[in-house]
């Protein structure tokens, strides 16, 4: 008799073909979306943070992008709670957890992020310090701060080349910056952020420069064979429908910049990863970013919730095809794993009715779930 699962689960074996590209080689195609957890008080990531990131790497995740690491800026944070990649403490309980994801057999990157004007004035843990942003704009609009100076520009870019050092050193096996959903790159890269008249102002085009120059200083800080990823969005946070760019040729001029300072895997992010990027193609936007720019891409966007494996058969054959098309190359899961920490060996075997749903409690607690033994 068929069971349940193999009525509603088509075959995601393409999910765990091996990758071996842009300087990293991993066993499977699944990585661990980058999703802030708020665990490291004071900035600093403890045994727990360890024994989290360990975890999914002995369930199997290809791939594992960290929470959302802070880099050395005032202003680049909005909780005491969220990590820094800074400081001899953090680096320390950084490089632990870099050990403990490489002795469970897993690859991991540190997500590099400074929140720029979504920071509320007054936000702990530096109140005194003011939101910045290319124009001094918060995605409403409204005036919080005068516009970045290019010596304070300069500042940052070597903050972001300096926490690649330090994830280099730590012993991580790439990076990831996010340029995506709203913060301080993305409002580079977005019209209603920067109105700037310089060089890092203007078209859509021109916009990319402040990236552009945080990858090639990266790229210098950690030579050639280290992995840089770059996460980039059409949406933002509270603007789901906002848009970069309109048509494929104009997603082609833009993301040729940030390809040519060094980008080695683009990750595309989308809501909903089934839904085509523009109207006269399925592809969606990791699949346009790999036709354009040949770079390998990860897709996301609501991948994996249990009522999509169960109810919504056609997507996960979509996901099926997406990898074996060579439409993308990696695929980036995260509430389902966040309620379901084996849901790699999970969907390896094919038992996957008997999954938690996710829901928003499960992030009141860092490791909820009891360690399993069998």
């Amino acid at each position: 008799m068929t069971n349940h699962d193999e009525q509603h689960t088509p075959s995601l074996g393409a999910l765990f073909q091996p990758f071996a590209a842009a300087g990293l080689s991993l066993a499977n195609r699944i990585v661990m979306a980058p999703m802030t957890r708020g665990f490291s008080p004071n900035g600093i990531p403890g045994d727990d943070v360890v024994a989290y990131y360990r975890r999914h790497a002995e369930n199997g995740v290809g791939l594992i992008v960290t929470e959302g690491t802070l880099i050395q800026h005032p202003s680049a944070s909005a909780s005491p709670n969220w990590p820094h990649f800074y400081g001899e403490e953090s680096l320390n309980g950084w490089k632990k957890v870099a050990e403990a994801v490489h002795e469970a057999g897993g690859k991991i990157i540190p997500q590099l992020w400074h929140v720029g004007t979504t920071r509320k004035v007054g936000s702990l843990p530096n109140p005194e310090a003011l939101p910045v942003g290319p124009s001094g704009l918060d995605d409403s609009g409204n005036q919080v701060n005068e516009p970045l100076t290019e010596s304070e520009i300069a500042d940052l870019i070597s903050a972001y080349a300096q926490a690649a050092t330090d994830a280099k050193a730590a012993g991580f096996d790439g990076i990831e910056l996010h340029g995506a959903h709203g913060y301080l790159i993305d409002q580079f890269f977005w019209a209603q952020t920067n109105r700037r008249t310089d060089q890092y102002g203007g078209d859509f085009v021109s916009r990319t420069r402040f990236a552009a120059e945080v990858i090639k200083a990266s790229r210098k800080a950690v030579g050639p064979d280290f992995p840089i990823v770059l996460r980039f969005s059409q949406w933002k946070g509270g603007h789901y429908d906002a848009k970069l760019v309109t048509t494929p040729e104009q997603l082609e001029q833009f993301l040729a910049p940030l390809t040519d300072a060094g980008v080695d895997i683009f990750h595309a992010s989308t809501r909903q990863y089934w839904v085509p990027e523009f109207e006269q193609s399925h592809l969606n936007l990791a699949g346009w970013t790999k036709k354009l720019t040949g770079k390998p891409a990860i897709t996301v966007g609501s991948v994996a919730l249990e009522n999509d494996f169960a109810n919504h058969p056609s997507r996960i054959g979509r996901l099926a095809d997406i990898l074996e098309q060579g439409e993308a190359d990696l695929v980036a899961i995260g509430r389902s794993l966040l309620a379901n920490p084996e849901w790699v060996s999970h969907v390896r075997s094919n038992h996957t009715k008997d999954w938690t749903s996710y829901d928003s409690s499960i992030l009141a607690n860092l490791n909820p779930l009891p360690e399993r033994t069998n």
